[in-house]
């Protein structure tokens, strides 16, 4: 990062097309704005180490990336790069699973060391399957590299079912309700007038709608079925309740402090006081164990004040129209094929992220990351067929 940081001070060697597009400046007043909020934190501490830590993230998996997509035959050795040894981590993560007859109560530790918690695990996942899919269509992939790609799939696929993640489920699920919308060429403009349909409709039959939530008792133990059951039981899940503990603290927490938040990193050093002992769970802690705020958007709110939290729904919006607007207009197809599943990386992704939030981690930074700047470099170098460099 620093001498990347140098050579552009020195040579100015990011194009100005990146340093201009919408994704970038986006990406500049998030930092900006973290730097500020970091200034203020209630641990400064550990603020810095966190900004550090993102810097580190977007500055080599984005900015440094940039670089390297002008190329487009570098785009596919990239993604291969983290899904083949994803693969090797899935093979050695069922087998390690299927000693204790993949037991769904297993799923959270066993993928240990390799990721923190199953629910990483299956975003990571997630985030692969629909990009490998898409490498299948391509007509420029070999057909050795296909039947490799097939295999790929496979593997991650029934890695997915096993992580036992609903939120990978989600992610993927999501991924494929984008890709039927592409196909059906329906306009974004409806999907958006039918989402805030749907919210406004919610809202206005709140308290009927957890009533009903309320009556479902299904804990997300027991095999496949109870794991989907329990995807909307608010009653007795405690993976769900604790979900809301840790959303309930951080809305507390922002009411308190609503501009500059308490701070990057340090929700689950301070939330603990904001906890309700009729919201505490079995699993609930006051060491910011287990996570933190679970929510990629809450946790910003909490720590980063409101601004924070719209910067990410920003970011939502704009990943959103970059995603249609190239699909609907890049002219070659092998590379419009290729965004399409790149964005079906990311932009689920972000709604996984009102469950939990993995972007403070390497293991989910590379791939979301990684695939914004692809998607950038599409939209620069690759749009119109262009050649494989372009000048500033």
């Amino acid at each position: 990062m620093v001498v990347y940081i140098l050579n552009e001070f020195m040579y100015k060697i990011t194009p100005s097309k990146i340093l201009k597009h919408p994704i970038t400046i986006i990406i500049f007043i998030q930092l900006a704005w973290m730097l500020i909020t970091t200034l203020g934190s209630e641990n400064i501490t550990i603020s810095i180490k966190f900004f550090i830590a993102r810097l580190w993230f977007v500055f080599s998996c984005y900015f440094v990336t940039t670089q390297l997509f002008k190329n487009k035959k570098s785009i596919v050795p990239f993604i291969l790069a983290y899904a083949i040894p994803l693969a090797a981590v899935c093979l050695i993560t069922s087998y390690r699973h299927a000693a204790f007859n993949f037991d769904d109560k297993i799923a959270d530790w066993i993928v240990s060391p390799f990721y923190n918690d199953h629910t990483a695990y299956g975003a990571a996942v997630a985030m692969y399957i629909p990009v490998l899919i898409a490498l299948l269509f391509m007509s420029n992939v070999s057909k050795f590299l296909k039947i490799t790609i097939v295999g790929l799939i496979v593997i991650l696929f029934i890695a997915l079912i096993l992580s036992f993640s609903r939120g990978g489920w989600l992610s993927l699920a999501t991924a494929a309700a984008i890709l039927v919308s592409f196909w059906l060429r329906i306009k974004l403009r409806t999907i958006l007038i039918t989402a805030v349909t749907f919210t406004i409709i919610f809202f206005s039959f709140q308290d009927e709608i957890f009533i009903a939530l309320g009556r479902n008792n299904t804990d997300s133990e027991g095999g496949y079925s109870n794991t989907l059951s329990s995807v909307t039981n608010i009653s007795t899940d405690a993976s769900n309740l604790e979900r809301i503990n840790r959303w309930s603290c951080a809305v507390r927490m922002f009411q308190e402090k609503p501009i500059l938040g308490w701070g990057p990193g340090t929700y689950m050093f301070y939330y603990a006081p904001f906890q309700k002992s009729s919201e505490r769970t079995i699993i609930s802690t006051n060491f910011g164990t287990n996570g933190n705020a679970h929510s990629e958007y809450l946790g910003p709110l909490s720590e980063q004040g409101v601004l924070g939290m719209v910067i990410v729904v920003i970011l939502f919006f704009a990943i959103l129209f970059m995603g249609y607007r190239l699909y609907y207009s890049v002219k070659d197809k092998n590379m419009r094929i290729l965004a399409c599943g790149i964005f079906l990386g990311p932009f689920p992704y972000l709604i996984h992220g009102f469950l939990n939030n993995f972007l403070d981690t390497d293991k989910l930074s590379v791939p979301f990351w990684g695939f914004l700047a692809i998607l950038v470099c599409i939209d620069v170098y690759h749009r119109n067929g262009n050649t494989e460099e372009t000048k500033n």
